[in-house]
Order: C-alpha cells, then structure tokens, then sequence
C-alpha cells in the first residue's frame, strides 16, 4: 500500500494538532523509510520479479526488521517517542498517536501484501493478497486517502478543494506504480520509495511555510500549483533513479 497509509495522516492530524501534518506525512510511512535505507544497505531484501503480483513486481522475501510484527512495533513506539521529545503539551498523548499511525502501516500492509509479514523473525509470514486484485486494491487506498482527507476537513469542506484535487493526483501515481513499469532493480525501487516519501512531505509542508513566512507566494503560485509541480518532480526523480540504477 503507498497512497492509501496517507489517509491515517489526514484523518490522525486533528486528534493531534501540535504536530505538523508533514510529520504524520512521514510517521505512517516510517517503516518503508527505515526499510528503504536498509534495502540500500543490503541489510533486507528484495527481488524484482515481473508479474510476481498482479499490481507490482516487488518479492520481499527479507524485512524482519521493518516489517516483521515485533520489529515494526519497536519502530513504531521509537518513532512516536522521537516525535514527542520535540512537541508541547500531552507529550504521552503525542508519543502514542505517532506510535498508533506508524503501525498502522503494518495493518494496511497485511491487507495488500501476500504473506511476505513475518510474525517473527523471518518466519510466520502473513498477508492476504490484496495487490492480486488490483482494482479493488486501488479502490481502497483511494477510499482510504479521500476519507483521510474529508475527516481532516469535516465542518470546513469549502477549503479542502485543492487537497483533494491533489488527493486526485496521489491516486494517479499510484495507478503509475500498479500499472506502469516495474523498477528495474531493489536499489531504484528504494530509492523511488524515499524520493517519494520525501516530496510528497514537502508538498505538504510548503503550504504552511508559504501561509506563515511567504504571504506574497499566493500572488505568484497557487497551492495547486506548486503541489502539482513538486508531484511532476516527484514522478521525473523516479525516472531518474531507475535510470542510474540500470
């Protein structure tokens, strides 16, 4: 699952105003993050293995530590504790929402992936297929990030066009990454994961910066501008990461 864990972030952000919605951005992605670099460190593994699943070609056969039961829950609590050191207020409360969101990525990952989740060590593996049928695979992170963002919004719809305009968009690249070419190796596909996680949290973020210390920016680009250009960046990034990973 990609764009679908987002959907935590919107939904999580009002329980927890004191931390910015680009951190929730990161926290339910935080696994695929640690994963990421530990996939470049060739510490967990994967193949890339064409038609493997009917949405992606991804075999991770080796991710005990990110995606195994025992290892995300540790990630999920350290980074929730992380988060809480740098915020105000119920700091309990913040720790274990983070917490909470991180490790709901482990939950929505049991929904799509094929039993590649090991229980423990690299053992016990779980996961009911849902990436076999990836029409209602898309169907459901659709729904789960659409919803996020009308949670987020409840009460004040008039102002959540442009998120979900670019809610749209997400969509769209996620149906790139099920329907289009597979990376052409482990190393580009994490590369491809972190450049994702990175520019989809600034897409979030530059608003805010632009409402609080760039009021003249809205004279120059829109928000639905600016997203859709860092999304356009977003896409160009992978391509040239799986270029120099050939």
């Amino acid at each position: 699952m990609f764009v679908g864990h987002y959907g935590i972030s919107f939904a999580a952000r009002p329980a927890g105003r004191p931390v910015p919605l680009w951190l929730w951005f990161i926290a339910v992605q935080w696994l695929d993050v640690v994963w990421s670099v530990l996939v470049l460190l060739g510490v967990e593994k994967l193949r890339i293995v064409p038609g493997f699943t009917e949405a992606n070609a991804l075999d991770l056969y080796y991710m005990p530590y990110t995606h195994g039961l025992p290892g995300s829950m540790i990630l999920s609590l350290g980074f929730g504790c992380l988060v809480a050191m740098f915020t105000t207020g119920a700091r309990m409360r913040t720790a274990l929402l983070i917490a909470t969101a991180s490790f709901s990525h482990w939950v929505l990952d049991f929904i799509v992936h094929r039993p590649d989740l090991p229980l423990y060590g690299n053992s016990a593996k779980v996961g009911l297929g849902l990436w076999n049928r990836p029409a209602i695979a898309l169907s459901l992170e659709a729904l789960l990030l659409l919803g996020g963002i009308w949670l987020y919004f409840r009460g004040r719809l008039s102002e959540s066009v442009t998120t979900f305009v670019f809610g749209v968009l997400m969509i769209a690249l996620q149906s790139y990454l099920f329907f289009g070419p597979p990376p052409v190796s482990d190393k580009a596909a994490a590369w491809s994961a972190i450049v994702c996680y990175v520019v989809l949290a600034v897409v979030i973020w530059l608003p805010a910066v632009s409402v609080m210390f760039l009021p003249l920016a809205r004279l120059i680009v829109s928000p639905l501008k600016s997203r859709l250009m860092l999304l356009l960046a977003c896409k160009m990034m992978l391509e040239v990461c799986e270029s120099r990973s050939r």
